[in-house]
């Protein structure tokens, strides 16, 4: 079942390059990445809240939200050159580049998280990077 919201995830980023690209047109990079969280904060909330959600708020421990703060802050920086890129580049061109995250992931799960690496995932990997210089030099 992981795969289905997988999926669903893969199409919504797209969905948001092609709206991003749309919405950014004459507009601080920035300031497009600053409503944009509002709106996802909205939505985020308002899911926990509508699934009462919340209520696991005590039991995070000191650890949870080290690491959860970390990772806003990685996300938050992601959407700022995100939408940089796209305000200056084609989203044919910056949309893929962005998904060299998923090779990055790959290796750093690997260093970081001791997740064994399959044949199959490491040509994954090394065939999306060389895809990604590919499209950087084209």
């Amino acid at each position: 079942m992981w795969w289905v919201y997988a999926i669903l995830s893969a199409f919504f980023a797209s969905l948001t390059a092609i709206f991003a690209k749309i919405g950014i047109t004459g507009v601080s990079s920035n300031l497009a990445t600053a409503i944009r969280s509002i709106i996802i904060l909205l939505v985020a909330w308002g899911i926990v809240f509508a699934r009462s959600e919340y209520k696991g708020i005590p039991a995070l421990s000191r650890h949870n939200l080290i690491y959860i703060v970390i990772s806003g802050v990685a996300t938050g920086l992601s959407w700022i050159f995100y939408f940089k890129a796209l305000q200056i580049g084609k989203v044919t061109q910056v949309a893929p580049v962005d998904k060299l995250s998923v090779a990055l992931t790959i290796v750093l799960s690997v260093i970081f998280l001791g997740e064994s690496l399959t044949l199959k995932t490491a040509i994954g990997a090394v065939l999306i990077i060389i895809g990604t210089v590919i499209l950087i030099f084209e």
